[in-house]
């Protein structure tokens, strides 16, 4: 059994299935944030680099399943826990993950593999203290296959060989369902107002309590 840590910062994880719009909603939560007094620091989908070696690596041999993308994400979400994560929770400010778990859960589902398994790889995650959902653009369209983008888009490329249908507008219904579920917690919608009552919710929970700066955190990035 995972061992979580309590942490005195906020934890909000935005999850979607594309990822210009997470990248677009992330971007609106920070600015709003920011004009209410709080700073936020973010942490992205393949700060590790692991998918971009992956990726060279593969090239003209795609030979991939999706439970080694999977065990990828994990690995990539320890890097982002470990350096960009938990040392802003551990000061106590506000980092925004964009994606998180259940991203890469729905599209694991959604390509077959058992949620449990997914969930028990990814139990070392502490749990977002904040659960929001993108607004997605495009619905009527799959994934255009692209290995700098989101998460999805990534495994269409790496996958558009073994698995065509993953680019497919069922594919993504089928992603989006899966990310609709109700889990038993709020989930804030990115839409104008859900940013409003996000950021409502955030400084009402650091009222009282110490506020600090989000430093930048850590990145494989150049």
């Amino acid at each position: 059994m995972a061992h979580h840590v309590e942490y005195p910062g906020r934890l909000i994880a935005i999850e979607g299935s594309r990822g210009r719009d997470a990248a677009t909603a992330a971007a609106a939560v920070i600015k709003a944030l920011k004009d209410a007094g709080v700073d936020s620091a973010i942490s992205r989908f393949d700060a590790s680099g692991l998918f971009g070696d992956l990726a060279a690596a593969a090239r003209g041999d795609r030979h991939i399943s999706i439970r080694t993308l999977t065990l990828v994400y994990a690995a990539d979400l320890a890097f982002r826990l470990r350096w960009e994560v938990r040392p802003v929770l551990a000061a106590g400010g506000v980092v925004i993950a964009a994606p998180y778990v259940e991203t890469a859960v729905a599209f694991g589902v959604s390509c077959g593999l058992s949620e449990d398994w997914i969930r028990q790889l990814l139990r070392f995650a502490p749990k977002p203290d904040i659960r929001a959902r993108v607004e997605e653009r495009k619905l009527a369209r799959g994934w255009k296959p692209h290995l700098d983008r989101g998460y999805a888009e990534y495994c269409a490329a790496i996958l558009e060989n073994a698995a065509p249908k993953l680019a497919s507008k069922r594919a993504r219904r089928d992603v989006m369902a899966l990310l609709d579920r109700p889990r038993g917690r709020k989930v804030y919608r990115l839409s104008g107002k859900g940013v409003n009552e996000l950021v409502k919710s955030v400084t009402r929970s650091l009222q009282g309590a110490t506020r600090r700066s989000a430093s930048t955190p850590r990145t494989a990035r150049r």
